[in-house]
């Protein structure tokens, strides 16, 4: 039997130069934070079901991989359910773990706690481009701190981590579940279905109103609910600031003047967060170009005290890892694509040495990929078989001199 060699779907392997890459962003992203007074931890990629289910990770919790139980444990025959059958999982995120380490240390952790986290987390989610079902994340969090400086703090740490590794003009957004829990009793939701709203609403830049609308249906609010979310939706959109809180404003205006005008920050009254942890000031960074964000986070006060039955202030952000990555990677590959030059050498009238010796001369030039070739009798399909392998540039060197570099384009 032929053994398939490919990665589980929704893995992927790493050669070199993605490798080298990945762990060049991950120590930019760890030097910054560390700059900012944040340590290093490290949890296990397994954590017990119950906690995994705690109710904290929204849809995620519906993508948890789940480990069978071991030994006498698994018993299959009188399993009525599959919580019957496992008693762990995969990690879905590294907020869920931190909270666990802080309880199960707290009496040796001085607050406020700053924390980063660098690891692989799981989600048994459908794959596609930019999602995966193993992917890197780089979270900071902040336990013990209740003023909003936690916020500012992650904040500028965060973007000054994206401007280090060479990225600018991101815009910071804004918004606080206080605002949209103000919204959903303004449209009439009843209070237990706040998070489930919310879900929905979270969808709304995937699905449109329409797709909305129907999802919202298919849960069965009440239409006239459903009616004021939808009407009132066009006037969020235009980033209304009449929900700004204080809070916000002041945040704002911190992030604002640290950005030195090279990123910006703006309110929007309809941003979400999926995770159901979250209780107060929400963020995501977004990319100009780019779909979807390059990271989020927000405040989760009340997660902590669900396992020491003491509420414990906390926020944190997560840098899009793998979104970062992959941006980085297009950028490099059509920036080799701009550069990829061949050099084209008569052999009747240069010896080949003459033409090598002329292209450490062009590094200058700033090509990142420079060959020579032997020019061949059919000159017009050697030229189509270069523009196929990537060329975009070619230069004709005769009797010791390199004439025009010109673009290599295909001609009718």
């Amino acid at each position: 039997m032929k053994i398939n060699t490919n990665p589980v779907r929704g893995m992927k392997d790493f050669l070199p130069d993605e490798a080298e890459l990945r762990e060049k962003v991950r120590r930019t992203i760890i030097d910054t934070y560390t700059s900012f007074g944040y340590r290093k931890i490290e949890t296990p990629v397994l954590e017990h079901l119950e906690l995994l289910t705690g109710g904290d990770g929204g849809e995620n919790e519906k993508l948890i991989f789940k480990v069978l139980k071991r030994g006498e444990k698994l018993d299959i025959s009188n399993a009525k359910e599959e919580n019957d059958l496992a008693d762990s999982g995969l990690r879905f995120d590294l907020t869920v773990p931190l909270t666990r380490i802080y309880a199960n240390n707290q009496g040796n952790i001085p607050l406020p706690f700053k924390v980063i986290q660098t690891d692989n987390v799981f989600r048994a989610e459908r794959p596609q481009k930019g999602r995966y079902r193993q992917f890197m994340q780089c979270d900071i969090d902040i336990i013990g701190e209740k003023d909003i400086i936690a916020e500012i703090d992650l904040l500028m740490a965060s973007s000054q981590a994206l401007l280090n590794i060479g990225f600018e003009d991101f815009t910071i957004k804004i918004n606080d579940r206080k605002v949209l829990h103000d919204l959903a009793n303004k449209w009439q939701f009843e209070e237990y279905n706040h998070d489930q709203v919310f879900i929905s609403l979270d969808k709304l830049d995937k699905i449109g109103i329409d797709g909305l609308r129907k999802e919202m249906e298919l849960k069965q609010f009440p239409q006239d609910a459903i009616e004021a979310m939808i009407a009132e939706i066009p006037f969020l959109e235009r980033e209304n600031t009449s929900f700004l809180t204080d809070e916000m404003l002041h945040v704002m205006d911190a992030l604002s003047q640290f950005s030195g005008g090279k990123f910006k920050i703006e309110f929007d009254p309809t941003l979400v967060r999926g995770m159901g942890y979250y209780t107060g000031m929400i963020y995501e960074i977004k990319i100009e170009g780019y779909p979807g964000s390059v990271g989020g986070g927000g405040r989760y006060d009340k997660m902590i005290g669900k396992r020491t039955g003491k509420d414990v202030p906390a926020c944190g952000f997560s840098i899009g890892f793998e979104r970062i990555v992959d941006i980085m990677l297009g950028q490099a590959q059509e920036k080799q694509k701009q550069e990829k030059l061949a050099i084209i050498f008569d052999p009747e009238k240069d010896d080949a040495k003459v033409a090598y010796l002329r292209v450490r001369e062009l590094e200058e030039e700033k090509y990142s990929v420079i060959s020579v070739f032997k020019k061949e009798k059919k000159y017009g399909r050697q030229l189509k078989k270069l523009f196929e392998m990537g060329f975009t540039h070619y230069g004709e060197f005769f009797e010791h001199n390199l004439y025009n570099i010109m673009p290599l384009e295909l001609k009718d």
